[in-house]
C-alpha cells in the first residue's frame, strides 16, 4: 500500500510539472561539442567612407551586417529569427548568424549566435553555438527555424560573458572565459560564411533567403544595442557604424547584403544572392 501511494504521488508531482519550453531553463542538450567550423574576424575588409560623415559601408568575403566602432566596449544585445536554409545540392554550405564583440578592427572575436546549414546530403540542421576566437567554436543546443533568439555578450572584470536564448522554447546557455588581447574595440551583429575549407578558404554560404535583425523582427525591445566608455544604445546612436555586405570569394561566391537601418536604428534584414 505505501509502494502504490509513493507510486500515485510521483505521478501528480509529474502532472503539475510545467511542460518542457514553458519556462527558462539551461538547455536540456545543452553538451559542449567543438563544432565542425570555425567563426571569426572579419576578411579582406575594404571600407568606403565619405570623410564628413561617421556612416560608411564595407565589404568582406565573410561578412555582413553591422559593426559600431568604439572604445572599451563591456556589452553587446541582439535578437534574430533563425531562418530556413534551403539545401538544393549534396554541397556542404553554411551560414552563420551572430552578435559579438571584437573582429571589425581586432585580432579576438567574443561571440555567440545560430547557424541554418545544409550538411551535405540535402539536409538542413540547426543549433546555437558560441566562441572566444581564437579558441574553438563550440555548439551548445539546437533550435528551429522560425525561433526567436536573443543574445548577448558582456565583459566584466577581466571576463567574457555569452548567453543565448531561445525565446520560444526558453532554454538559454551561457558561458564565461577570458581572451587573451582583447581589444574590446567594436560590437557587432552579423551574417557570416564561416572558415574553413581547405586551404583555410571560407565555406560556400548556405541560401536563407532572408535574416531580421532587431526588435522590428523579433519584438524584443532593447535589442541591438551596445555599450562602451562613451555610448549606451541601439546602432544609430554610435558615433561610428560601418554597414558590412558580403562579396564572393572563390571558396564561397554567394552574396549577402544587408537593408539600411530602421527608422529607429534598431533594426536591419540581410539576403543571400547566389
Amino acid at each position: 500500500m505505501g509502494f502504490r501511494r509513493s507510486w500515485l504521488g510521483l505521478l501528480v508531482t509529474l502532472a503539475v510539472l510545467p511542460a518542457f519550453g514553458q519556462v527558462s531553463a539551461p538547455a536540456e542538450n545543452a553538451v559542449e561539442k567543438i563544432a565542425r567550423h570555425q567563426h571569426g574576424p572579419i576578411r579582406d575588409k575594404t571600407e568606403h567612407r565619405d570623410a564628413s560623415k561617421s556612416f560608411g559601408s564595407s565589404t568582406s568575403s565573410n561578412w555582413s551586417g553591422y559593426a559600431v566602432l568604439g572604445s572599451s566596449f563591456t556589452s553587446v544585445k541582439g535578437s534574430w529569427v533563425v531562418p530556413t536554409a534551403i539545401c538544393p545540392s549534396a554541397q556542404g554550405q553554411y551560414a552563420a548568424f551572430w552578435v559579438g564583440l571584437d573582429g571589425y578592427s581586432s585580432d579576438s572575436v567574443e561571440q555567440t549566435g545560430t547557424d541554418s546549414d545544409c550538411d551535405g546530403d540535402n539536409n538542413p540542421s540547426y543549433y546555437a553555438w558560441y566562441e572566444f576566437y581564437p579558441k574553438p567554436s563550440y555548439t551548445v543546443m539546437r533550435v528551429n527555424p522560425g525561433d526567436r533568439i536573443s543574445a548577448s555578450v558582456v565583459y566584466r572584470g577581466s571576463e567574457f560573458t555569452i548567453t543565448i536564448t531561445d525565446e520560444n522554447t526558453g532554454q538559454f546557455y551561457t558561458k564565461s572565459s577570458s581572451v587573451r588581447g582583447a581589444q574590446r574595440s567594436s560590437a557587432e551583429w552579423i551574417t557570416e560564411a564561416p572558415c574553413c575549407a581547405r586551404g583555410n578558404g571560407i565555406l560556400p554560404l548556405s541560401d536563407f533567403v532572408t535574416v531580421g535583425f532587431g526588435s522590428d523582427y523579433t519584438a524584443l525591445a532593447g535589442t541591438n544595442d551596445a555599450t562602451d566608455s562613451t555610448t549606451s544604445g541601439p546602432i544609430a546612436s554610435f558615433p561610428t557604424i560601418w554597414e558590412i555586405n558580403k562579396t564572393g570569394s572563390s571558396t564561397s561566391p554567394q552574396l549577402s547584403t544587408c537593408s539600411a537601418l530602421s527608422a529607429d536604428g534598431t533594426s536591419f534584414s540581410c539576403s543571400w544572392a547566389p
